[in-house]
């Protein structure tokens, strides 16, 4: 199983895998309500989520439900459930965390308009498992996870062949990339408990707050705009130009700006002896052309799609969306240029983010012939028309991969990403710990035949065993 809090809505899933690199999601989801955002309690926020838990099994897996309750009414006083077949849970929290263990992380601050000051400092996947024990449901906590790394981990499920999934990328409201890296590469101590056995490690690189001083990346006056009008300004800056969420702000600004400009008729009837010499608007007063995201990035999506001659797609929903009426040819062609040019260049950074990963890694060089796999989830990179293929379009210009190393790198769709991936890791965790356990059994076991062989007395000796 797993669940996904990652905002204002919480989703429970469950998966079969069915083995051959497919699967089958089943999932609820439910809104957080607002005052539980601003509980003064994290046993109510929690209290609430082990419902949805519980909810879902009565719903989705009542046999199984059923049947554990019939053993705990049946059950002696003080017989242990621990051999029970329970539901392994990954918990895919996406707040900051200090995850100091597969299943153990403690809240850095609550941010997406949470604000529980009680759960600041605390484990959360132990606030999470009291509440289900509460309810005695057959679910453990098994593992803590970052939406990136399931996706990481829902790619390397599913991609084809043998090869492992180097990155697990998000390029949708946001933006962020996790990678598998070697141990020896690491430049700073990591707390917590881990495996070292490997020799490599996942890391959350989050790469959207990548220069927020702004020392490389491409700085424009819409940029600039949006970032000081915005709720964390100075922060996220490498997300702000490549992310879902702020693309459509950025075409706004530059939209509206053409518009503004006295010596074009971008929106505008030339000017006439009706209006007194002036250029009439055809932009609604309520438009959201005049309005801080007003524009949605699905517009942009629509314009890149629309290849018509008459771009009459593009036209009608530029009056549907943003009450432009009449909009022409021209016009219609200049806003689809200028979305063009600013989803072109989120592909180019978003390019930049995994091609550096893949430079990094080495594997182009250490593997030769064998592909270099990406997994990637999100609505940019699933519904944006051509965004993949203008991140191999950017390869080629990267030095370092080029059009040889482009052949090579394979970009994969890693669809539920964040659930998926979390409830296989659920399961890699619970195969570990029992590993585990079965490993210091045996070794209890050679120690104790070790020690009752040294106690075995030689012949024509005595002793006395304890």
């Amino acid at each position: 199983m797993s669940v996904d809090l990652g905002g204002t809505n919480f989703r429970v899933c469950s998966v079969h895998l069915n083995g051959d690199s497919t699967f089958n999601l089943t999932y609820n989801k439910v809104a957080i309500p607002r005052e539980l955002m601003l509980a003064k309690t994290s046993k109510e926020l929690f209290g609430f989520l082990a419902k949805q838990i519980e909810l879902f099994l009565k719903e989705h897996h009542e046999e199984h439900f059923e049947a554990h309750q019939r053993r705990r009414k049946s059950a002696k006083p003080g017989e242990d459930y621990e051999t029970e077949d329970i539901f392994q849970l990954g918990f895919t929290f996406s707040f900051p965390v200090q995850q100091l263990g597969i299943n153990k992380g403690n809240l850095i601050r609550w941010t997406k308009g949470f604000d529980i000051p009680d759960a600041i400092g605390k484990d959360v996947c132990a606030l999470l498992q009291q509440e289900i024990d509460l309810l005695h449901l057959p679910v453990k906590v098994a593992a803590l996870v970052n939406d990136t790394v399931g996706t990481l981990m829902a790619r390397s499920y599913a991609a084809p062949g043998k090869t492992s999934t180097l990155i697990g990328a998000i390029f949708g409201t946001g933006t962020n990339g996790a990678y598998v890296e070697k141990i020896t590469n690491l430049q700073k101590p990591v707390d917590g408990q881990y495996d070292k056995s490997t020799g490599e490690m996942v890391i959350n690189s989050e790469w959207g707050s990548f220069d927020n001083q702004l020392n490389v990346l491409p700085n424009t006056p819409y940029d600039k705009k949006l970032d000081e009008d915005s709720v964390n300004p100075g922060i996220q800056i490498f997300e702000k130009r490549v992310s879902g969420m702020f693309l459509g702000e950025i075409t706004r600004l530059a939209v509206l700006d053409l518009y503004e400009k006295p010596s074009l008729s971008l929106f505008k009837d030339v000017s006439s002896s009706t209006n007194n010499g002036k250029a009439a608007t055809r932009v609604g007063e309520g438009s959201g052309l005049f309005q801080q995201w007003g524009l949605d990035s699905s517009l942009m999506s629509i314009a890149a799609a629309d290849t018509t001659p008459e771009l009459s797609t593009l036209r009608k929903e530029l009056e549907s969306q943003l009450q432009i009426r009449s909009a022409t040819v021209e016009e219609a062609r200049a806003f689809k240029d200028i979305s063009y040019a600013v989803g072109r260049r989120s592909a180019r950074l978003s390019a930049v983010a995994l091609g550096s990963i893949v430079m990094q890694s080495g594997r182009l060089k250490e593997t030769k012939g064998e592909p270099v796999d990406i997994g990637a989830d999100g609505s940019l990179v699933e519904h944006y028309p051509s965004f993949r293929d203008m991140i191999y379009e950017a390869f080629n210009k990267i030095d370092g991969i080029g059009a040889e190393g482009t052949e090579r790198i394979r970009i994969g769709i890693a669809k539920d990403g964040s659930g998926v991936g979390a409830a296989l890791i659920a399961l890699v965790a619970a195969n570990m710990e029992k590993r585990g356990t079965l490993d210091e059994l045996a070794a209890l076991k050679n120690k104790a035949t070790q020690k009752l062989a040294g106690a075995i007395p030689s012949v024509g000796e005595s002793t006395t065993l304890v």
